[in-house]
């Protein structure tokens, strides 16, 4: 069984790939740690495909799986539901907001927990994603419980058997399903750890929604993650 499998959802990342990939494979390696970065790019119409499959033809800690666009969300899940295998998964994004350094209190505070999260400080959102990050928390605080204070970090370290029933029983087309592991956790009383991580704005592309899409794509997670709670 694999120590550790690393989840990085990856589209129209060109700008931001090479950095990623190489921080956090520095980082892993010096904590001599077993682990497999799996990139799932999810149909990228630049050049990050071909960058990702140019990095792992040097990098065999590195696997590269292409897939047809299905969003962030459903991305996230494929890459949960295929690497269940290891005893701990880790999903961090693609965009470089959140930076490898960070990792290395999350590993070494395991061992006494299911479930280590960060929560994002220096921030700096525009409104809308500020309102729907709040009406998300106010939602999986309701209805599963409020001990996770950044329910969507994308900055989060699991113990794969204390999740892996559940997540199997996720929609595939979950539109935010970190939404759902956070519930999860809070419901099933898991022992959860909680860490600041710093966030950086993000210096290349550009977020993939905006505005009136953002408020619509929030309030399908939200029903999704409200009718999950009472299957």
């Amino acid at each position: 069984m694999s120590e550790l499998k690393i989840i990085i959802p990856v589209y129209n990342e060109e700008g931001a790939i090479s950095d990623v990939i190489h921080d956090w494979t520095q980082t892993l390696s010096s904590l001599n740690i077993d682990y497999t970065i799996y990139t799932f790019n999810d149909g990228s119409k630049d050049q990050t495909l071909q960058i990702l499959n140019k990095l792992a033809e040097e990098n065999d800690r590195l696997q590269v799986v292409d897939k047809p666009n299905s969003g962030h969300g459903p991305t996230i899940l494929k890459g949960y539901k295929e690497n269940l295998d290891a005893q701990w998964l880790f999903q961090i994004d693609s965009d470089n907001e959140l930076k490898a350094n960070e990792f290395e209190k999350f590993w070494k505070a395991r061992h006494d927990f299911d479930f280590l999260i960060g929560y994002r400080i220096h921030r700096n959102s525009p409104l809308p994603r500020v309102v729907t990050t709040l009406i998300s928390k106010l939602t999986v605080g309701f209805f599963y419980g409020n001990r996770v204070k950044d329910v969507n970090a994308p900055f989060r370290l699991m113990r794969s058997s204390k999740f892996h029933d559940d997540i199997l029983r996720i929609p595939d087309n979950t539109f935010a399903p970190n939404l759902i592991v956070s519930g999860i956790a809070n419901l099933r009383k898991l022992r959860i750890q909680q860490f600041p991580v710093t966030h950086h704005n993000r210096e290349t592309g550009e977020v993939s929604i905006k505005k009136w899409k953002l408020f619509k794509a929030a309030f399908k997670s939200l029903i999704q993650t409200i009718t999950f709670r009472f299957k």
